[in-house]
């Protein structure tokens, strides 16, 4: 539920809650949705909800235990702003963030109007990098949501890349990942998409993590993207 991470783009993920439920395309083959049966299937007790929304209040101080700074994903099981998490555990979560800022928190929703309503309840210290989920057109006014978020580090994950995103905002927008779809039943991804968004952050001076080709056996077709490969990270800048 905490730990070393194999995501590219983090280092250990944080889990103080588990379960969700599809609000849009990417969400259909939802990795996170076919681990929590499987886990299920094993009698793991984190998972006897299934993949409902189930708050695991015991490992909410879990960071506080990591003396060495760690990029951390919160919540890579489910999302924080979920609707059916109390106001008073996300505060609890956030309290743990703003208390250790040796760790940088890499928090992403596909639900960010749910962190606008509550941005002046929240303290969003500059250790906590908040982004949202933009895998087609019919999602991109998520950025523009996002953008009101009084994050210092936003970011885009445009994974699972499902179509073109040729006119992207990226004022104040900070980083942003792209990858393919993974995993049994992945849907393709064409080269001149990622091109195009990786193009785009550098015209407007975006850093651009390529996370992967994806694909059934996503370990055979590698992160190169035309013969580079890239590892961009924000760079944290304080007034």
């Amino acid at each position: 539920m905490a730990g070393n991470s194999s995501i590219e783009w983090t280092e250990a993920t944080w889990n103080p809650v588990t379960g969700c439920n599809k609000v849009s395309d990417g969400c259909k083959h939802c990795y996170a949705e076919r681990m929590a049966k499987r886990l299920f299937a094993m009698g793991n007790p984190r998972y006897i909800n299934g993949f409902k929304v189930t708050l695991h209040n015991d490992l909410i101080n879990v960071p506080r235990k990591w003396n060495k700074p760690k990029r951390i994903f919160v919540n890579s099981m489910s999302d924080l702003f979920h609707e059916e998490i109390p106001l008073e555990f996300i505060k609890q979560v956030f309290k743990t963030m703003n208390e250790t800022p040796h760790h940088s928190y890499q928090v992403l929703t596909k639900r960010p109007e749910r962190v606008v309503e509550l941005a002046n309840i929240l303290n969003f210290t500059p250790n906590i990098w908040m982004g949202t989920s933009i895998e087609n057109e019919k999602v991109i006014h998520r950025i523009d949501i996002l953008k009101h978020v009084p994050a210092v580090i936003r970011f885009l994950s445009c994974e699972p890349l499902l179509g073109p995103l040729d006119n992207l905002d990226l004022n104040n927008i900070h980083w942003v990942i792209a990858g393919g779809e993974s995993g049994p039943g992945a849907r393709p991804m064409e080269a001149d998409w990622v091109r195009s968004i990786r193009d785009q952050c550098n015209e407007q001076k975006v850093a651009f993590f390529f996370k992967q080709w994806g694909g059934v056996q996503k370990h055979r077709f590698g992160r190169e993207l035309d013969d580079k490969t890239y590892n961009e990270y924000p760079k944290l800048t304080l007034a």
